[in-house]
């Protein structure tokens, strides 16, 4: 089986006309990381720290997400459901829930998962969590939202304080570009910046 773009949307936008579409869409990223090597074949190696835009909508986005060494993501929330595919590496997930009566809209801790390459996960609309990338590799994952993940009014949490702030697209690059600065700094210096 080889990755195929435009039928992975064909079938995500027939999964959006069902009763729960973000069951049916899980299954489809099964069905994809069944064949982890295909998507890395297809997706390409990255050693580049990024977000790909692969399909984007007012109903739906499809990214190709690559996660940094040891890159961590903070708090935030989508705002739609999304369902998470890892093909390469691993994705830790920090789960947060607001604290209640907080005026700030702090955040605690409330559970974790960890992705790892061949697994997938359901995030709900109502989902705050953060992201790191465990390894010494790149960790690279296929994500897809019940939306436009650029578009979407959400929140992010500012790390120490963990109170919440409007989320910035532009930031969130940010961290990526920054990401691959360190990474080019370690090859200029063998590894030891």
């Amino acid at each position: 089986m080889s990755f195929d773009l435009e039928a992975l949307v064909s079938a995500c936008k027939v999964a959006l006309g069902e009763e729960k579409p973000q069951e049916h869409i899980s299954k489809i990223v099964d069905k994809l990381l069944s064949d982890p090597d295909s998507l890395s074949q297809a997706l390409g190696h990255q050693t580049i720290a990024g977000i790909e835009k692969l399909y984007v909508s007012d109903e739906l986005t499809i990214i190709n997400v690559v996660w940094a060494p040891k890159m961590t993501l903070n708090a935030h929330n989508h705002n739609v459901w999304a369902v998470i595919g890892v093909y390469a590496g691993r994705e830790d997930n920090i789960f947060w829930r607001r604290v209640k009566n907080d005026p700030n809209g702090k955040i605690e801790a409330a559970g974790a998962i960890s992705i790892a390459a061949g697994e997938s996960a359901s995030l709900g609309k109502n989902l705050i969590h953060s992201v790191t990338n465990p390894t010494d590799t790149f960790t690279r994952a296929i994500h897809i939202y019940g939306g436009n993940f650029f578009e979407i009014d959400r929140s992010e949490w500012e790390p120490m304080s963990l109170e919440e702030a409007p989320y910035s697209v532009e930031k969130t690059l940010a961290v990526f570009q920054s990401e691959n600065a360190i990474m080019d700094a370690l090859k200029v210096t063998g590894g030891n910046a």
